[in-house]
């Protein structure tokens, strides 16, 4: 097993030096779908020292789904890495990806490694741009301990898997235009290539990071403000007010999709007393009373500051 691992060591230290892996013998929960991109992460994150546990979320949405969590539990043990087999149903109807991904992060939970390339970050931004993303959804996917190999290209992980002698399963729906990211990365990015005539992911990461930059000086900034004080945020900068209202919204669910612009306004007229009360969505309201602003959730009346 030392000599797997050291051979792994070896072969990609140039691809480890530009990850973004915790401490060698940190416990460490990779999401592994047996797609190129996660038996990479699974493959790196052994490499690069840590005590790594391969998860595989069975969705139930193909016939045969099982062969894929067959083939990580054959690379974890190859690895000396462990090995989960999880299984979540979910039915067929609207908004099928998201809920899938909702119900595959659940399992996964919070700390778990996600392998997103740089392409994926690319592929994001531009999605995140077709919705109207402010900096922070423009930015991206971010580096970090949630997204170790983000830095890396979906052509790196596929040599990762063909140097290992491994053959990734192939996900027939990452072809289906139903899907927007599909779209994007088989239509749109191609296009933007075409046109720019040259690769357009590299310039939109560092696209990405300059948004990033922006994002974390205003979330900074919209710390400083008490969210809860109506005239503080009526009389605050509008960029920064907007970010704080953003956050105040997000907070106790995180990864959903952070409240629209329209959403924001009309906490910030509650502020301004231009209004007494607004909805914000998931029945939640926000309540302005003897200059304060309160969140409401549905069935409390009590606020939640």
């Amino acid at each position: 097993m030392t000599t797997e691992i050291d051979a792994l060591r070896e072969r990609h230290g140039d691809l480890l030096s530009r990850c973004h892996f915790p401490e060698t013998g940190t416990a460490l929960t990779c999401g592994v779908s047996g797609g190129a991109d996660s038996l990479a992460l699974l493959l790196l994150a052994v490499a690069a020292g840590c005590e790594v546990t391969a998860v595989h979320v069975d969705h139930g949405l193909r016939p045969g789904s099982h062969h894929e969590a067959d083939l990580v539990a054959a690379v974890a043990e190859r690895v000396g890495a462990g090995f989960r087999s999880e299984t979540v149903r979910i039915e067929p109807g609207a908004n099928l990806e998201a809920r899938a991904r909702a119900a595959r992060l659940e399992v996964l939970g919070s700390d778990a490694a996600l392998g997103h390339t740089a392409d994926d970050r690319a592929e994001t931004m531009l999605m995140n741009l077709l919705r109207g993303a402010g900096p922070d959804g423009l930015a991206g996917i971010r580096p970090g301990p949630r997204h170790p190999i983000v830095e890396l290209r979906r052509n790196d992980t596929e040599s990762v898997c063909a140097l290992a002698g491994i053959e990734p399963f192939h996900d027939p729906s990452n072809l289906d235009p139903a899907f927007l990211r599909n779209r994007v990365r088989h239509e749109l990015l191609p296009l933007l290539a075409d046109l720019a005539h040259r690769d357009s992911v590299p310039i939109l990461v560092r696209q990405g990071q300059l948004f990033a930059d922006v994002a974390d000086h205003l979330r900074h900034a919209a710390r400083r403000l008490d969210v809860t004080d109506a005239r503080a945020i009526a009389g605050a900068d509008v960029v920064v007010a907007r970010v704080a209202v953003r956050e105040w919204l997000r907070s106790g669910v995180p990864d959903t999709h952070p409240p629209d612009a329209a959403t924001v306004e009309r906490v910030l007229a509650v502020a301004r007393m231009e209004a007494g009360s607004t909805d914000v969505g998931g029945g939640r309201r926000v309540e302005r009373t003897a200059g304060r602003l309160r969140l409401v959730s549905p069935g409390d009346a009590s606020a939640v500051d």
